[in-house]
């Protein structure tokens, strides 16, 4: 279920805020009526740990019948690059997944409720984004535990899903890790956008629309211009067929 998303805009703000409509008895009268303010915008609450009764323990797209498809991030890079992206998706109606690198909210705590204050969702990326699927076992374990226990502090959960870093796939041990850690599924994706090679905005937009199904799993990175301005056309072609961009657990449950 995808939605579409606009152009580059750094620094943009957030969600749209409901606003009062005009009273017609007061536009009736001769004094114009005082407007109203703005409603403030609500905030979103962090979800747990998503659980997806009768999916695998790793799963790497969602039903392939439907009109659904999830535009994942991996959560790293610029606050004003990242900001831009989600700005863009928002005024389209897309709802995104971001997996955040633990060192990232280090840096940028912030980032962890704008993105969940556009409606997106958070999960976790590992504490220091390194090959863990070739890390020993308590290295590993070190990864996955760390950045939950930084999504725990800023949000108040370790995040809907988590992604191993480095790799597409995780080992059974990783899996194993992750569910350890308090993690059901394992987030994989069966499209790679390539962004991260820095390719342009025009060859990641044919990447994904000539890749995409519905039910796919599209992996994307925040802090890359390209993505930023390769948005805005995505979601138009996924609107252009009947596809919608949401949020993973939106896809699979």
């Amino acid at each position: 279920m995808l939605r579409a998303a606009a152009a580059v805009a750094a620094g943009a703000a957030a969600t749209a805020c409901t606003r009062g409509g005009a009273d017609p008895a007061a536009a009736r009268a001769t004094a114009p009526a005082t407007p109203r303010p703005a409603s403030p915008r609500p905030a979103h609450a962090a979800r747990p740990p998503t659980r997806a009764p009768g999916l695998p323990a790793q799963i790497a797209h969602g039903p392939r019948r439907g009109d659904a498809v999830a535009l994942t991030f991996h959560g790293q890079g610029d606050p004003k690059t990242a900001t831009a992206l989600l700005s863009e998706a928002e005024r389209a109606g897309a709802r995104l997944t971001v997996l955040a690198v633990g060192t990232w909210l280090d840096e940028q705590p912030a980032m962890a409720r704008r993105i969940l204050d556009g409606g997106h969702e958070l999960g976790n990326h590992t504490l220091h984004h390194r090959t863990i699927c070739a890390m020993p076992e308590d290295e590993a374990y070190a990864e996955i535990t760390g950045c939950a226990d930084r999504l725990r502090t800023l949000t108040g959960t370790i995040g809907s899903w988590f992604r191993p870093s480095r790799t597409q796939y995780a080992t059974d041990r990783v899996v194993r890790l992750a569910r350890r850690a308090g993690y059901p599924h394992v987030l994989s994706y069966d499209l790679d956008s390539l962004d991260a090679d820095d390719p342009g905005a025009s060859a990641v937009r044919r990447t994904v629309l000539d890749g995409v199904r519905p039910g796919s799993v599209v992996s994307l990175h925040l802090g890359h211009p390209g993505t930023v301005a390769a948005l805005p056309p995505i979601l138009d072609g996924l609107h252009r067929r009947g596809l919608r961009a949401v949020t993973t657990t939106e896809l699979v449950t």
